[in-house]
C-alpha cells in the first residue's frame, strides 16, 4: 500500500479534514493533497508528527495496514497449496506402502510403476516447497496459518522462525528412523 493511501486512510478515520491534519503537520493543506495523490512524499520529520497523530507506529504508516497485507494471499493460491500437499501426501505414503506388493505382484511392471510415482511425488514436493519458500512459511503453525488464509504476527513469526532450527534437526533424526524402520521391515519381508 502506498503511503498517499495510508495518510488518507488514517485522516478519514480520525475524522480530520485536510486542513485540520495540515495545521497540526505545520504544513499546507496542499501538501497534504499531494501526500495523498502521492505526487510527493513527506519528510521524516512529518512522518513522525502523522504516526503521532494517527497514534499508529511509522511501520504500519509506511507498510500499509497489517491486516490488508495478511489478505495479500489470495483464495486461489491457498487451494492450489492444499491440493498440492494433499497430492504430495497420497503419493508419499504410496511410496512407503507400495513397493512391496507392486513388485510382487507385477514384477517388473510394478517397479516401473513404484518409480513413476517416486517422480511424480517429487514434483508434487518441490511444487509444496516453492508454495513454502515464496509464503516464507516452514513451521506446521506457519502452514495452518496459511491454509487458513492468515499470517502471523511478528512475535509469533520470529517464535517459529526460532523454532526451525530444531526442527529441522528433528525432521533429519525422524527421517532417519522412518527410514531404518522401513529397511528392516523390507529386508525381513524379502527375507522370507
Amino acid at each position: 500500500m502506498q503511503i498517499g493511501k495510508q495518510i488518507k486512510k488514517f485522516r478519514a478515520e480520525n475524522g480530520l479534514s485536510q486542513e485540520r491534519l495540515a495545521e497540526r503537520v505545520y504544513v499546507s493543506r496542499q501538501t497534504i493533497s499531494n501526500w495523498e495523490n502521492d505526487k510527493n512524499y513527506p519528510d521524516v520529520k512529518s512522518l513522525l508528527l502523522l504516526s503521532y497523530i494517527f497514534d499508529v507506529s511509522l511501520d504500519i504508516l509506511i507498510k500499509g495496514d497489517i491486516e490488508e497485507m495478511k489478505n495479500k494471499i489470495n483464495d486461489g493460491e491457498v487451494k492450489k497449496f492444499e491440493q498440492d500437499s494433499t497430492i504430495f501426501t497420497i503419493l508419499l505414503l504410496s511410496c512407503i506402502v507400495l513397493p512391496i506388493p507392486l513388485v510382487s505382484f507385477l514384477g517388473k511392471l510394478g517397479l516401473w510403476i513404484y518409480v513413476l510415482i517416486g517422480i511424480v511425488a517429487l514434483y508434487y514436493g518441490m511444487r509444496v516447497e516453492k508454495y513454502k519458500k515464496n509464503f516464507d512459511i516452514q513451521t506446521y503453525k506457519e502452514i495452518v496459518a496459511f491454509s487458513e488464509g492468515k499470517g502471523l504476527s511478528m512475535a509469533e513469526k520470529n517464535q517459529e522462525i526460532g523454532k526451525r532450527k530444531y526442527q529441522h534437526f528433528m525432521l533429519a533424526i525422524g527421517s532417519g528412523v522412518v527410514t531404518l524402520i522401513i529397511a528392516v521391515i523390507m529386508a525381513k519381508l524379502l527375507g522370507k
